[in-house]
């Protein structure tokens, strides 16, 4: 076993760390929660600074956001008027939906930013843009909820990090892998309680 790294990997966790913030930012667009998690557990450990980290996050995950609200905006509804029934979604089905969405937007939004969407969080997103709901009402949702989503999973992260300091070499990847199926089943969990309580009234 080689007693050094080979020069491209050096070079390459170099370049890396360099531009770790762009990087975070461009992971976060693509799958926010993971890398929000795994981002606090790299904080315990110094990979990161908070605000900087927390301000990357939160942007990350907003850039997201505005990105699938203004695809429904203005791909959607044509895209259901002509390919739609391939979904089994009828223009007159869209319809109702968009009136139901532009009614309770508020609501909808917020639940999912707060569950993280399980399942939803594009269709949400996109039938948000689809729906016309004013673009400041939906930033100002998506923020607050955002402050609350970002600080939430980077305590979590750190709370994993500090426990798996103390866990034994042997067991530090069983460790990972029963923190990472637990914390899904609980997201999950809640993010099915909440749906039920807004289904029933």
């Amino acid at each position: 076993m080689p007693s050094e790294l080979p020069a491209f990997v050096t070079f390459a966790m170099s370049v890396a760390w360099y531009f770790k913030y762009p990087l975070l930012f461009i992971g976060t667009i693509f799958e926010g929660p993971i890398v929000m998690v795994a981002s606090g557990f790299l904080l315990h450990f110094g990979i990161f600074e908070p605000i900087p980290l927390f301000i990357v996050l939160g942007a990350g995950d907003i850039t997201a956001d505005i990105l699938w609200y203004f695809l429904g905006y203005h791909y959607v509804e044509p895209l259901i008027k002509k390919r739609g029934h391939f979904l089994s979604i009828t223009p007159e089905l869209f319809e109702k939906g968009k009136i139901l969405f532009q009614r309770y937007h508020e609501k909808i939004l917020i639940i999912s930013k707060l569950t993280l969407g399980f399942g939803m969080a594009i269709v949400i997103l996109t039938v948000a843009g689809a729906s016309k709901v004013p673009f400041k009402t939906y930033m100002l949702l998506n923020i607050l909820g955002e402050v609350v989503v970002v600080s939430v999973l980077l305590i979590v992260g750190y709370f994993v990090g500090n426990i798996y300091s103390y866990i034994s070499d042997s067991f530090k990847i069983i460790f990972l892998a029963g923190m990472f199926i637990i914390l899904i089943a609980v997201l999950f969990g809640f993010s099915r309680y909440i749906k039920s309580i807004i289904v029933k009234k």
